[in-house]
């Protein structure tokens, strides 16, 4: 079966934080959009950002940790597996704005069934966005 985009909606506290964060931080190009949601490119993916004003200005979402390889990974979380140079291009480019890191960029798994390179950010809202690459991509699923 061939590989088709997913789509994937959120809750934000902000329609305009989130414009700042998904299309300045994360470079994604914005789709179409109304008062209460907005359409973000995800690397070919949809991700939409829905308002959700019971969180106020201030409120945040919250995640659960469970541990994986030595840090707290957020539950729930979603995000994109990339090519090792989209990948660090994208490591680069968090690096260089004030990003809530979850999980700084590392290697975890290594030397064993699927290494993967991984970071964990937070978005402005609280949800969780986890970006992995992988240098051989037949591991996505290895056990």
């Amino acid at each position: 079966m061939a590989l088709t985009p997913f789509h994937v909606a959120v809750q934000v506290r902000d329609i305009d934080e989130a414009r700042r964060f998904y299309g300045g931080v994360l470079g994604c190009q914005e789709g179409r959009s109304a008062r209460d949601w907005v359409d973000f490119d995800l690397y070919g993916h949809q991700f939409v950002c829905h308002l959700n004003p019971q969180l106020g200005r201030e409120g945040r979402l919250s995640s659960h940790f469970n541990p994986v390889d030595g840090h707290g990974v957020p539950v729930p979380h979603c995000g994109v597996v990339l090519e090792p140079a989209a990948w660090e291009e994208l490591a680069a480019r968090l690096k260089r704005h004030p990003v809530e890191w979850v999980v700084e960029p590392y290697t975890r798994f290594e030397g064993s069934p699927g290494e993967q390179s991984t970071l964990f950010i937070l978005d402005p809202s609280g949800n969780a966005l986890e970006f992995k690459s992988f240098r051989d991509l037949a591991q996505l699923f290895a056990r």
